[in-house]
């Protein structure tokens, strides 16, 4: 594994087979690329797999681009692509990640291979509003702690919040330490929630997979069905359970559907 930063924006190269094609993986609001842990073990057996940390987030830089967008977001994987020496590559990305992958797909196409939308959507939709709505109220005026103690409750199942209480207690001390900071939560947050790209759907042409899970609370599924019927090339893998989160609380068949999904395209 290599190093380095991009504009800022720290990354890593892991390496994969001679010759195999790359996979960038772009993490959600949480920003952190070691929220793909998870799945690593899985796609490095058949691909390069770069990680990055958002901008604002974790190893990154914290200063955010002025207006803080979406399509900020999607420059910043072609910065860390450009760093990194490719010029074409799959992106696979959870929600915030996801919308950048759109956006990618729209601004640079060129750039962009394969594409993978977990948790994502095509335009605002009311629940999303509704739950954002009260994480708001809860970081502003409650405080960073509030925010980061109920966010599991937005991400995961019950039964597995109660079977992973420790875990839980563990991660959620991790988080508040290197909490992003108000300001910059908010800016990422109202970027997300300003994503309209419905009536450009039409102009993606790469395959894209637009995976889901039926009982996410955050994010309903039917925004990806929405998402994938807007898609002239989309596949769409709708899982039973796991939440919001439901690549770290159920990797497996995600795992499973996304190599046979990149492996299409792969050498």
């Amino acid at each position: 594994m290599i190093s380095g930063t991009a504009d800022g924006l720290y990354y890593e190269v892991h390496d994969g087979p001679a010759g195999a094609a790359t996979v960038i993986l772009s993490a959600g609001l949480g920003g952190s690329g070691a929220f793909w842990a998870p799945q690593m073990a899985a796609l490095t057996a058949r691909f390069q797999v770069v990680l990055y940390d958002h901008r604002g987030t974790a190893g990154s830089v914290r200063a955010l681009t002025a207006p803080h967008t979406v399509a900020a977001m999607a420059d910043d994987i072609v910065a860390v692509m450009v760093a990194v020496g490719l010029a074409k590559a799959h992106v696979v990305g959870h929600a915030a990640g996801g919308l950048a992958g759109l956006a990618m797909a729209l601004n640079h196409p060129d750039r962009l291979d394969r594409l993978v939308v977990v948790n994502g959507w095509a335009a605002p939709d009311p629940h999303i509003q509704r739950c954002f709505d009260t994480r708001i109220s809860l970081l502003n005026d409650s405080g960073p702690e509030a925010y980061i103690h109920a966010q599991p409750l937005f991400l995961y199942p019950a039964n597995w919040i109660s079977q992973n209480h420790a875990r839980l207690e563990a991660e959620e001390a991790h988080h508040i330490a290197g909490f992003q900071g108000r300001e910059t939560m908010l800016a990422r947050i109202n970027a997300v929630l300003a994503f309209d790209i419905e009536a450009r759907l039409g102009e993606i042409a790469h395959p894209v997979l637009v995976s889901a899970s039926a009982d996410d609370m955050l994010v309903p599924a039917l925004c990806s069905q929405r998402l994938a019927r807007g898609l002239a090339n989309a596949s769409l893998d709708i899982v039973p359970w796991g939440g919001h989160g439901f690549t770290v609380t159920a990797p497996d068949p995600f795992n499973v559907a996304l190599v046979a999904f990149l492996s299409d395209a792969a050498p």
